[in-house]
Parts: C-alpha cells; sequence; structure tokens
C-alpha cells in the first residue's frame, strides 16, 4: 500500500465528568485523529492515546504531533509502497514514543484490512463476538459520591469495578465498595503512586478478595513490584512497566507480575499487543485490556483486541457513554454487561465528520 495523503487533526472532547487519578484530573480529552489515504482511496483511521501532559506517560498531544510531522512521518513516506508490519521496524531507529508510533502504524492497519475487506477481529484472532465491560472510577471528592458513582455502574451491568486508589484514598474507600457489594469483581489502581516501604499497607488490601492491584510502583521498579508479591497476597499487575514484549518478557522472569494489562498504544501497537497475548497465554498469565478515554476509532479496536482468547478479565472497554455525552463514531452500547465486537472492515467504525469538524482545534494534511 502507498500513502497518498495523511491528515491529523486535534480534537476536543468533554468528559460526561471529571475524571481524577493520582496523577491528575482530566475533564475532556484532547486527541489526535489520523486519517491515512492511500493512493487507491482507501481510508484508515487511529487515534493518538498520548494525553494533553505528560503525567501517565512520557508521551503528550503536542510533542506526538511534532514527532509525527518532525521525524515518524517523513520515514514512512518515504519507505513509498509499506504494510503495517513493516512500520516498527521502520521506526525503530527513532527512541520510545510508541502511542505516536502506534497511531501511525494503526491507521495504515485499518486501510489494509478495508482494502482486503476483512475486519480487524479476524486479522487479530478474536474467538469471542462479545466481551464483558468493566469500568474505571476515579478518585472522587468523597466516599459517599464514590459508592453513589459505583452503584450506577453496577446498576447499568458493568461485570467488574476498578477503583483509583493513592495515599490516603485506599483502604476506606475499597472497603466501603466491598461492604456494599461483597461478590463484585473488584480490582485497584495506583498508577505508581506507592513507594517499596509501603508494602504493609498494601498487605491490608488481601483482606477485600480483591482481583488484583494495578501499577502500585514506579514503572521503572520492576525489582520492587517483585518484591512486594512477596508480601501481599492480592494478584500484582502491571501496567505502565510493560512497554513491550521485551518488558513483559522480563517482568514476568522476575515473577514482578502474575497479570497484565495490555494497553495497544503503550506498546507500540496491536501487532506488539498480540505478541504479549501469545506470550502470557504460553505462560498461564491472564491478560486484559486497559484503556486511555479512548473516542470510538480506539474503542473499537481495543474491543476486538480484547476479543482473542487469552483475555480472561474483564477490561477498561466501557460504554461510549461511560466517558462521553456524544462520540465521534456510532456510540459503543453496553448490553447486559457486554459489547459486540465491531465485524465490519477495518476497526469498523468511521467518524461522524461533522461533528468531528465541530471539535476540532487543529487540522493539517502532509502529503508525499
Amino acid at each position: 500500500m502507498k500513502i497518498a495523503e495523511l491528515e491529523l487533526r486535534t480534537i476536543n472532547l468533554p468528559l460526561v465528568r471529571p475524571f481524577r487519578t493520582s496523577f491528575g484530573t482530566q475533564t475532556a480529552r484532547e486527541v489526535i485523529i489520523l486519517k491515512l489515504t492511500s493512493s487507491e482511496g482507501v481510508i484508515g483511521w487511529s487515534e493518538c492515546v498520548a494525553m494533553s501532559e505528560p503525567l501517565y506517560s512520557p508521551e503528550y498531544v503536542a510533542g506526538s504531533l511534532d514527532l509525527m510531522k518532525r521525524f515518524l512521518i517523513p520515514a514512512l513516506l518515504s519507505a513509498g509502497e509499506i504494510r503495517a508490519q513493516d512500520v516498527a521496524p521502520l521506526l525503530s531507529g527513532f527512541l520510545g514514543s510508541p502511542m505516536a508510533k502506534a497511531t501511525l502504524e494503526t491507521a495504515l492497519l485499518d486501510a489494509q484490512l478495508r482494502a482486503e475487506n476483512r475486519s480487524l477481529a479476524n486479522f487479530l484472532g478474536a474467538n469471542k463476538s462479545r466481551i464483558p465491560c468493566g469500568v474505571s472510577v476515579g478518585i472522587a471528592p468523597s466516599i459517599p459520591q464514590l459508592i453513589e458513582e459505583v452503584s450506577g455502574y453496577i446498576a447499568a451491568g458493568y461485570k467488574r469495578i476498578k477503583l483509583k486508589i493513592e495515599p490516603g484514598w485506599d483502604l476506606e474507600p475499597v472497603a466501603e465498595v466491598r461492604r456494599n457489594w461483597p461478590d463484585i469483581p473488584l480490582q485497584v489502581d495506583a498508577n505508581q503512586a506507592y513507594q517499596r516501604s509501603d508494602g504493609e499497607l498494601l498487605a491490608q488490601l488481601d483482606q477485600f478478595e480483591l482481583l488484583l492491584i494495578e501499577q502500585p510502583l514506579d514503572e521503572h521498579d520492576i525489582l520492587g513490584h517483585a518484591q512486594l508479591a512477596l508480601q501481599v497476597q492480592t494478584p500484582i499487575c502491571l501496567d505502565e512497566s510493560i512497554t513491550s514484549l521485551r518488558a513483559a518478557e522480563d517482568a514476568l522472569a522476575l515473577k514482578a507480575t502474575t497479570v497484565i494489562n495490555i494497553k495497544p498504544g503503550r506498546v507500540g501497537g496491536y501487532l506488539e499487543a498480540v505478541k504479549i497475548h501469545d506470550l502470557c497465554m504460553n505462560e498461564g498469565i491472564p491478560v486484559w485490556c486497559g484503556g486511555m478515554l479512548e473516542t470510538g476509532i480506539g474503542r473499537a479496536a481495543n474491543i476486538a483486541l480484547a476479543a482473542l482468547p487469552g483475555f480472561t478479565l474483564p477490561g477498561d472497554t466501557s460504554a461510549s457513554s461511560r466517558f462521553f455525552h456524544k462520540d465521534i463514531t456510532e456510540p459503543f452500547v453496553m448490553q447486559d454487561g457486554y459489547l459486540e465486537v465491531p465485524q465490519g472492515v477495518g476497526i469498523g467504525r468511521t467518524p461522524d465528520i461533522e461533528f468531528l469538524d465541530s471539535i476540532t482545534s487543529h487540522v493539517e494534511r502532509i502529503a508525499p
């Protein structure tokens, strides 16, 4: 496939409610949307999951935009004929930036599969027609407000609840949620907010029979996670630490994790995500698909990935209405706690251009 044009647009999509984690609060989602047009006129779509500020990862929207324009896109265009499978090796000389690289790979993969009249789910190896929905619940202003929010999600049918935690907001809110819902699958996510010295505190979470504790320590502290795993009975899950297949191999070898959260943008794309999935299946390690407050474009692709056989735990693939009053694509609507896997060609979704234009703050087009 030969690229005829790349359109980069930045949009601002308001959130239904503020979403607070240990590293900050979001009230809107700033997103780079990429439209790739091939020389044959086939269009592929993707989004960059980098946040507005480098808080979750070193990548951020303005930096990713600059990197793509200055280095990554010229490298792709100079290659001439190219397939999605060529993107990672072609761009490997540019250090880091998996989210920006994943944006380019995914748009090319979407166009490629549309040209082949094939769905992303089929291409990745999905064996499910629907996936169970989990929901990520941010740090609330108070415990009563947390309980009210969680109650709404459970009433809506979500199969699993994930609570964001941080020092000072951990044991009490988790205890109250567990007291109200003794049987709901429950897990917590610290987003690196704790230290190695917090092992005794985190061990107190064992009493709540959680599915897992996600990324309690700094993403670079693999040894610390291995040590923590000896102090707590609850499974340790890594998120930010898993940036590639090699990182997953190392974490498993060091026994730093027994569950892995796979986020395609964080690992450089869906092709690398499948490699991590295959590794974990071979090792008997459960995986689940995390979320980055994606629009319908990214959500569609994540749902296809979460339909692979090794994804045995509900992920953060919630309904569109969890975060947005209006999505940029046809919304994903949860039915009985499940989302249907898109069966259309490519990612199975295209954006509403009129709505997209109304929330666009910047757009530019690049051609060979």
